[in-house]
């Protein structure tokens, strides 16, 4: 038995969670998550709590077990607190701005980098060397973070570039005299 999909998972005052056939909807002050469950897996509420069960112990329906247990955890938390990722940018001359909808990025190319910001996630920078994604949905809170660390990973040289906030870059030497 999956010991992450057995852990039941309270559901706060204002927060409203529907279920239906094979989807279920999770409101609340900050939103609104939809998450559509895999056949093998049933999802049951009671009181404020939901209770994730298999339908059968085949070794996909226990794969799926924990997977759809955290996904709703995630959904639950997403819609009342939401998630935050945040990055520094490292480097002399490095810098971030937000204009409009997009996050300007100067980071060492000939030119800015502009990056689009979707609808889901917020980007702030309340510094220049500072970056904050917010949003409700974790995954796309980390995507769109991995992405704009993609766009200037750290060097292992000296270290600059886009890392997430207490990353640690282990550095490599540089070329070594005889």
């Amino acid at each position: 038995m999956s010991r992450i999909g057995k852990r039941p998972i309270a559901i706060p005052k204002g927060v409203d969670v529907k279920i239906d056939d094979d989807k279920v909807v999770v409101k609340g002050k900050l939103g609104e998550l939809s998450f559509y469950l895999p056949e093998l897996i049933e999802v049951e509420k009671s009181d404020s709590t939901l209770i994730v069960k298999r339908k059968n112990n085949e070794k996909k329906a226990k794969a799926f077990h924990g997977l759809v247990q955290r996904c709703l955890a995630n959904m639950v938390k997403g819609v009342t607190e939401g998630f935050k990722k945040e990055l520094e940018i490292i480097g002399i001359g490095y810098r971030a701005g937000v204009e409009g909808k997009k996050l300007i990025l100067s980071v060492g190319y000939s030119k800015p980098v502009e990056f689009p910001v979707p609808k889901e996630v917020k980007i702030e920078v309340p510094k220049p060397t500072n970056i904050i994604v917010t949003g409700i949905d974790k995954q796309k809170v980390g995507e769109i973070a991995a992405v704009i660390k993609k766009i200037r990973p750290p060097d292992a040289y000296k270290g600059k570039g886009i890392r997430y906030l207490g990353e640690y870059i282990k550095k490599k030497p540089g070329k070594a005299g005889k």
